[in-house]
């Protein structure tokens, strides 16, 4: 069994930073100001030969019982519950303040093996913070700098004393795999307040990531482990995506940045609208830019208990989908409530649907009789008063479906009958919702003249 190590302490100590390189990777974002973390974000730790799962953690800050800092304690403390091990970190430059005090002590009444690290160690302004850390109780703190890599070793001959054995780990690591079906990447994208971390939430039965009625609480990219209805998903919650003239915070922008990126790596991309405001324009930019990433795309249309009286509401989504985004016609579009859990098994369902259209192929002898029946009904225009001759499809990939079409005159081909020609292979080979690309390829004239 991996242990789990949790990250924690007031806002502004470098837990971030910290996280970031024992996964080796940049997944937290990371700024100077405090309280940039808001919701516990897990993570595939190595140091050394050691590896454990780990939880970076919104900082712990004294506040009132509804407000948004209050609600980013409880997921610390739901952290806590979930560690075996706990890094409770201090910064040594500033010394130890107040509020340390108070969360050494919560920290203390869990009853976990803590491990107390002293960041910003590096040079002498981290030597009286360092000196100082002794007096909150928790033993010899571990002095480090995440941001340079320090003491990193210090860290490794601290955590080494709580693993197992490594024959211990040697036997558990060869115990295999519980199930053999890989998870689907799903990226939930939308303009915020849109419902995502709510409907994530749902999913889980639980409150996992952090919600409220404040637009903009989510800022990283929190990745978590969905099955429903026999189907195992990876969900990205990430950050609300606002039109590019109104971004102009720096923290912002690598929030939506970080959204795009879990885009990109996700298979299947869930765009949540507002049911009271449908199929604004920047839900259609977001939709839009899904789709020239190649990816497949699922609309959900989030609180329809607020439209649920409506007839035919559903219908017209449709409707409005396919004529807004005709270049994924016939996408699903489902109707879905966070708060009440309505619509979510249809969502999954929809998603799974989406990936198997997503990673279909086609085989070469369909393809080619569909061509020469298509150009038999509508053939090609001739363009300076020569024709084009469509010879030959076939489709080299898919994720998404890709086609190659062998013809003359490639460059001369319009774009409306390119167009047709998507239409037709998505309606004959029944492909809705995913992005078909078709690449043109002229064969070589063996009576063109050699040089």
């Amino acid at each position: 069994m991996s242990l789990t190590v949790a990250i924690v302490g007031r806002p502004n100590v470098g837990k971030s930073t910290l996280f970031n390189r024992l996964v080796g990777k940049r997944l937290a974002l990371v700024d100077d100001r405090p309280g940039v973390t808001r919701d516990r974000r897990e993570g595939d730790a190595q140091l050394g030969h050691l590896q454990f799962s780990i939880i970076d953690t919104a900082g712990l800050e004294e506040a009132k019982a509804d407000s948004l800092e209050a609600r980013m304690r409880a997921q610390t403390e739901a952290a806590i519950a979930d560690a075996d091990v706990l890094l409770f970190m201090v910064d040594a430059r500033s010394g130890l303040t107040p509020t340390d005090r108070v969360f050494a002590d919560l920290v203390r009444r869990a009853g976990k093996h803590t491990i107390l690290v002293a960041n910003k160690s590096e040079g002498r302004q981290g030597e009286a913070g360092f000196m100082e850390a002794f007096g909150l109780g928790l033993g010899e703190p571990v002095p480090i700098s995440a941001e340079h890599g320090e003491g990193m070793a210090d860290l490794f001959r601290a955590l080494r004393e709580v693993f197992p054995d490594d024959d211990e780990a040697d036997e558990e690591s060869e115990e295999p795999e519980e199930g053999g079906q890989r998870r689907i990447r799903v990226a939930v994208l939308g303009r915020p307040n849109a419902g995502k971390s709510t409907l994530i939430n749902a999913l889980l039965g639980e409150d996992r990531l952090l919600t409220g009625p404040e637009a903009g609480i989510t800022r990283d990219s929190i990745a978590v482990e969905v099955e429903r209805a026999g189907i195992p998903l990876k969900v990205f919650d990430t950050a609300g995506m606002r039109k590019r003239a109104r971004v102009d915070d720096k923290l912002e922008k690598l929030s939506v940045a970080d959204g795009i990126r879990a885009a990109r790596f996700a298979e299947v991309v869930v765009v949540m609208m507002d049911a009271t405001h449908p199929f604004e324009e920047q839900d259609l930019r977001i939709a839009d830019l899904v789709l020239r990433e190649g990816r497949a795309l699922v609309l959900a249309i989030s609180k329809s208990d607020l439209v649920r009286g409506e007839g035919g509401f559903l219908s017209r989504m449709r409707e409005e989908a396919d004529h807004w985004l005709p270049q994924a016609r016939g996408m699903p579009v489902v109707l879905v409530s966070g708060l009440t859990g309505h619509g979510l098994d249809h969502l999954v369902q929809a998603v799974a649907k989406a990936h198997e259209v997503w990673n279909r192929r086609i085989a070469t002898n369909p393809l080619n009789r569909w061509l020469t029946e298509t150009t038999g009904e509508h053939p090609p225009p001739a363009v300076s008063g020569r024709r084009i001759k469509l010879r030959y499809i076939t489709q080299p990939k898919s994720r998404p479906p890709s086609f190659v079409l062998f013809c003359s005159r490639a460059d001369a081909l319009p774009e409306s009958y390119l167009r047709y020609l998507t239409n037709g292979l998505r309606t004959t080979f029944d492909l809705p919702g995913v992005p078909i690309r078709i690449t043109l390829r002229e064969k070589d004239n063996p009576y063109a003249e050699k040089e």
